[in-house]
């Protein structure tokens, strides 16, 4: 989705190009020994380290997470490859992964069938989290629902803005294979490529004038701070109806986290850390509200979708079974498995307490803040218990990858 939450970071590909430049000017210097291979950010478990295989929702919505999956699967060439730790499988390899999971889960299994259905049939990669144990952060994002209008007025003033007319992306490794992955955000200026305008450019009528349009208006800046960082949305017009935003655009510039600038500046501990409280913060210091959303330049441009929300692979996401990983380290749509926390939320919306769960869950999604093998982000739909336990998952846990065997593939 979005460069905060579901897209990734751009990285400025400039940066390369003075690294390669400046190290080939060096002639003189003695060769350094080439740096150690980083570890494999997927490890093959043996059969005695494997977890027990148990999903809490009963899989509920676990098919249609596997169909979204196969569904854009079905539009790669099927010799594309993608690495699984020290080994390389296919897109057809996944596909046929999902298949054979999703014809098996018709047999309704018991709990017992499913942990030996799984050992039986599959290799199984836990992510390499912290050195440690293996430990994976996992945070949580949700679809926001928030009051607004297609038109402005008094009380909805603040726009949801469409894609610039003047931003340009460029895909650096169109001009050299060197640069693979590195794509540049920005605009022209003087005949010249210049970075975008950062957020607080971006705020500001009078140093951004008229270059996007708005597709919609809400009331509240946080409101639609938060409507970035989750990547989409839906917006509760007045007449009743629902117009769903999704990302299209950011500026380019990497987020930057506004809690951990409120944890380092003293304003909120580190222990009450939470979306719900960044909120609550800002709301009794309204002061506040600018500088601190400015911290973080990236900004992030929408448009107006029919159906979603819909992660990095363009298909839409299923509350509890979607996820968002590194999408530089794992691959695409397939087959994992998760354990962590999950909140019990009361009628009030209070949370009464954290308890372990296990289930299966879809790389669909990314997200610039996402970044290296030690992060997750789960996706928790909409509507308030969706955003109270988005809003507060911040628990180590561990990932794994489910490959099929070469002698279950199905032919």
């Amino acid at each position: 989705m979005n460069p905060m939450r579901h897209h990734p970071c751009l990285r400025i590909g400039v940066l390369i190009l003075l690294v390669l430049g400046l190290t080939g000017c060096e002639r003189a210097a003695k060769t350094p020994p080439p740096p150690a291979a980083p570890p494999s950010p997927l490890r093959l478990l043996t059969t005695t380290d494997l977890p027990l295989f148990a999903d809490d929702r009963a899989f509920d919505g676990l098919a249609g997470a596997i169909h979204q999956s196969l569904t854009y699967l079905q539009r790669l060439p099927p010799e594309r490859t993608f690495p699984f730790g020290t080994d390389t499988v296919t897109a057809d390899m996944v596909m046929r992964a999902l298949m054979h999971f999703s014809g098996f889960l018709q047999t309704a299994p018991t709990p017992a069938q499913l942990d030996e259905f799984v050992r039986t049939n599959y290799r199984v990669y836990r992510a390499a989290g912290a050195p440690a144990d293996d430990a994976v952060l996992f945070t949580g994002y949700y679809e926001p629902v928030i009051a607004g209008s297609r038109v402005r007025s008094a009380a909805y003033s603040v726009p949801v803005l469409g894609r610039p007319t003047d931003l340009v992306t460029i895909d650096l490794e169109r001009f050299s294979a060197r640069f693979k992955g590195e794509t540049l955000t920005g605009r022209l200026q003087d005949g010249r490529v210049v970075p975008y305008f950062e957020r607080r450019d971006i705020s500001n009528p009078t140093v951004f004038g008229q270059r996007a349009e708005a597709v919609a208006w809400v009331a509240d800046p946080l409101d639609l701070f938060f409507l970035q960082v989750q990547g989409s949305g839906q917006i509760q017009l007045q007449d009743g109806s629902r117009l769903r935003v999704h990302y299209h655009a950011s500026n380019g510039h990497p987020y930057r986290s506004i809690g951990r600038h409120l944890i380092d500046s003293g304003k909120i501990p580190r222990d009450e850390m939470s979306m719900q409280r960044i909120r609550s913060y800002l709301k009794a210091h309204p002061e506040e509200i600018d500088p601190v959303l400015n911290h973080n330049p990236s900004f992030v441009f929408f448009k107006i979708e029919e159906i979603g929300p819909l992660g990095a692979l363009n298909v839409p996401l299923t509350a509890g079974r979607s996820i968002a990983l590194d999408r530089r380290i794992f691959p695409p749509a397939a087959l994992c498995f998760i354990q962590c926390q999950k909140p019990l939320v009361d009628a009030a919306g209070r949370i009464t307490q954290w308890r372990p769960f296990s289930r299966f869950v879809l790389n669909q999604d990314t997200g610039g803040a996402i970044q290296g093998p030690g992060r997750a982000d789960l996706f928790w739909g909409s509507g308030q218990s969706a955003e109270i336990s988005a809003g507060h998952l911040q628990h180590p846990g561990s990932l794994f990858f489910l490959v099929l065997r070469e002698d279950r593939a199905p032919s």
